[in-house]
C-alpha cells in the first residue's frame, strides 16, 4: 500500500485536498487532529502525563482536557510546546501506524494522513509520498479572517507562529499551490494524482 502524507500551513487547503482524495479517488484519509483528541481522553496515560507536567489547571470540570487552558500554557512558550509534543506525539504516531496497517490489511492501494506537523516533527520519512499544500500568506490571512472570524493581526500572528511554508515545501514530493478557487486546486490535484498514486495497484 502506498502511504501519503498531506500537510501545509493553516488555511492552505489541506482539508479540501483530503476531501477530494476521498471523494474522487476513494482514498481513505485519517485526520491526525482526531487521533490527537483520542489519545487524551479522560483516564488515558497521555492525559495523565499532561496533567503531571502542566498541572490540574489544564483539566475541565468533567475531567477532560481543557484545550484552551493548555493552549494558553504552550502557545507562547516553545519549551512547553516541545514538552507537550514529546508527551503526545509517540501515542499519536503509534495510532496512525496502526490505522495504516489496518487499511493495508483491507487491501487499499493508497491511504493518506492529514497532519500539520509532519515535517516539523521529523515524520516525513514515514510516508511514500509527501504532499504539501501551500498558499500565499495574504491569501491565508484573508481565509482566516473570512472563515474563522479572526482580525488581521490575529491571523498574521497565527501564521508567524507556524513554520514557514517554504520549509515544508522543501521536503515535499508534490507541492500543490492553492492560490485560487477550489476548482483550480482540484485541477492541480488531478494533474498530480498519477505521481501521488505511483505504482499502487
Amino acid at each position: 500500500m502506498r502511504t501519503v502524507g498531506i500537510t501545509g500551513g493553516i488555511a492552505s487547503g489541506k482539508s479540501l485536498v483530503c476531501s477530494l482524495l476521498s471523494e474522487v479517488w476513494g482514498v481513505p484519509v485519517l485526520d491526525a487532529d482526531l487521533v490527537a483528541r483520542e489519545v487524551v481522553t479522560p483516564g488515558s496515560p497521555v492525559l495523565q502525563a499532561i496533567v503531571a507536567a502542566f498541572g490540574p489547571g489544564v483539566l475541565a470540570p468533567d475531567g477532560s482536557l481543557d484545550r484552551r487552558a493548555l493552549g494558553a500554557r504552550v502557545s507562547c512558550d516553545p519549551a512547553a510546546r516541545r514538552r507537550l509534543e514529546d508527551l503526545t506525539h509517540p501515542a499519536i504516531w503509534t495510532a496512525i501506524e496502526a490505522w495504516l496497517e489496518h487499511r493495508a490489511a483491507q487491501g487499499h492501494p493508497v491511504a493518506a494522513v492529514e497532519a500539520a506537523l509532519i515535517v516539523e516533527s521529523g515524520q516525513a520519512e514515514r510516508f511514500d509520498v509527501l504532499v504539501v499544500v501551500t498558499a500565499p500568506s495574504g491569501v491565508q490571512v484573508k481565509r482566516l479572517m473570512e472563515q474563522r472570524g479572526m482580525t488581521e493581526p490575529q491571523a498574521r500572528a497565527w501564521l508567524t507562529s507556524q513554520a514557514p511554508t517554504v520549509e515544508k515545501a522543501r521536503a515535499a514530493d508534490v507541492v500543490l499551490v492553492n492560490d485560487g478557487d477550489p476548482a483550480s486546486l482540484a485541477a492541480a490535484l488531478a494533474a498530480a494524482w498519477p505521481r501521488i498514486r505511483g505504482n499502487a495497484a
